[in-house]
């Protein structure tokens, strides 16, 4: 009986080509994702803005598809070309992106839907002539479930890699460049493949030569490019900056001190923080009278737990926040531990790098007082931390004599979205009364006290305070005409009204 026959070897030009199209979606798939990223870092509303983004590049890989049916002769070298095109334009779309957001901020929106649309119909134009290619090799019922599983594959590579080790490591502009080099690197492979099958073998060994080198470059000076796109962003001297999974961190530097900004938006700036943070920490804290267990959700700087450590009662402080690289830089960066006292160095202090939401729910512990010092609402992933779920949960953790203080917008600008987190806090049976406080660098400012008692208006401060007294304190609760409370809905995970009154309040005072 004979032995059965073995399955044939598969070719070296299969096995290259599909291994290029697993490069390829990965690198198609890494433009998209930058482009989502820088938009919404640059624009905000991250869901608006990856949707737009995604909505735009898949159109144009349709019509990138389509038109791959007028490229009838010579597949090899369109391809090859496709693939340099691919990897000039997707690798140096975030660096282009951030200097015309730098440089030409009122063309940013039509040059990002550009460049998305150009390199979408690039992509688009890759995998049908890789088919058509592999018509030559590859049997008809084999050939799209093989095209499909690698770029299924190469996609599911990236969309893991670039939120946990690419953009922590490299930055959105090194990350673009990489894989613009990867593209290159499958045009160089192709011209070696197909090097009898093109006609002007040299003039596309120098296209290749010189993309490569012009990829190179970039990723090289890749700090610079960033540098200069923030240096004419941010007023001041930039001394600092980094990016993580969450967010991109600069600070400055200026004739006034130091500024902080997450994602291009002002956190503090040292000229007038006191202010912010005195009027977040301290009227809930002295109306409990001796604190022994804190919690601070949000303020990584470690400003609050600096006035949280002015109470000698205080026991022991839980800080939670998201991003690792916000408590790192302040609790070991020389100039930022001078700003918050070196609080994050406390014994009193555990740092907990956690998403907030989480964190509450897998607790059990209670707390006298809990500081919520988060951004404003302005994407729906902070929006689920002003939602009535997470105050739901915030209410089991609060002792029933505590109090909780949430950082909440401008009562001026943002009268809606102020108003609304109080109602929202008021949803869960928690009491929530209203202050605000002038802080210069961001106007006129609101905060909101939730109990499950009554508040009342302490009488005695600590000392050393630069901005509160005990005789100043009741102006904060006393509200003008023009902030005074208006009828608002529910913040819901279910609805975020919170987050789309936020983008009109601000939209209408931000350029």
């Amino acid at each position: 009986m004979a032995s059965p026959a073995l399955p044939p070897r598969a070719k070296p030009l299969q096995v290259t080509l599909l291994a290029s199209v697993f490069v390829v979606a990965a690198c198609g798939l890494v433009y998209e994702l930058a482009a989502g990223a820088l938009a919404s870092y640059l624009l905000g509303d991250s869901v608006l803005q990856f949707s737009t983004v995604i909505g735009s590049y898949l159109f144009a890989m349709g019509v990138g598809s389509w038109m791959s049916r007028f490229l009838d002769r010579q597949l090899p070298a369109h391809f090859l070309r496709i693939e340099l095109l691919v990897a000039l334009a997707g690798g140096f779309l975030p660096a282009l992106l951030f200097m015309a957001h730098a440089y030409t901020p009122g063309a940013f929106r039509a040059l990002l839907y550009s460049m998305v649309g150009v390199v979408g119909i690039l992509v688009g134009l890759e995998i049908p002539l890789v088919m058509r290619i592999l018509k030559r090799e590859v049997a008809l019922k084999n050939l799209v479930s093989q095209v499909l599983t690698f770029d299924y594959l190469g996609a599911l590579a990236v969309s893991v890699a670039f939120p946990i080790v690419l953009v922590p490591h490299l930055g959105l502009i090194r990350t673009g460049l990489l894989f613009g080099l990867l593209n290159a690197a499958v045009a160089v492979w192709a011209l070696w493949v197909f090097r009898y099958e093109l006609r002007r073998f040299a003039a596309h060994a120098v296209a290749c030569g010189l993309t490569l080198a012009l990829l190179a470059a970039g990723f090289v000076q890749a700090d610079a490019v960033t540098t200069l796109a923030e240096d004419k962003f941010y007023q001041d001297r930039i001394v600092l900056a980094a990016t993580s999974p969450y967010q991109r961190v600069v600070v400055t530097q200026g004739r006034t001190g130091a500024k902080l900004f997450l994602n291009g938006n002002l956190q503090f700036a040292e000229r007038d923080e006191y202010r912010y943070h005195e009027a977040l920490v301290h009227p809930a804290m002295s109306a409990f009278g001796a604190p022994r267990r804190v919690a601070v959700l949000g303020g990584g700087d470690g400003m609050a737990v600096r006035e949280v450590l002015k109470y000698p009662s205080v026991e022991s402080i839980t800080l939670v926040e998201l991003d690792p690289n916000m408590t790192r830089l302040f609790a070991q960066d020389p100039a930022m531990m001078r700003l918050n006292g070196g609080s994050l160095s406390s014994p009193k202090l555990t740092i907990i790098n956690a998403d907030a939401f989480q964190w509450l729910q897998a607790g059990t512990d209670s707390f006298d007082v809990i500081i919520v010092d988060f951004p404003d609402p302005t994407n729906f992933s902070i929006g689920k931390l002003y939602t009535n779920s997470f105050y739901a949960l915030l209410a089991e953790r609060l002792s029933a004599s505590g109090y909780a203080v949430i950082q909440t917008t401008s009562p001026l600008v943002a009268r809606q979205s102020y108003w609304t987190v109080a109602s929202t806090i008021e949803s869960v049976g928690l009491t929530a009364t209203p202050y605000h406080a002038n802080v210069p660098s961001f106007g006129e400012w609101g905060y909101l006290l939730a109990s499950h008692r009554p508040w009342h208006m302490p009488t005695a401060l600590p000392e050393g305070l630069r901005f509160l007294t005990p005789q100043t304190l009741p102006l904060l609760f006393n509200f003008p005409k023009d902030m005074a409370r208006v009828p608002t809905e529910v913040n819901r995970l279910s609805n975020q009204v919170l987050v789309t009154t936020y983008e009109q309040e601000w939209g209408k005072v931000l350029p």
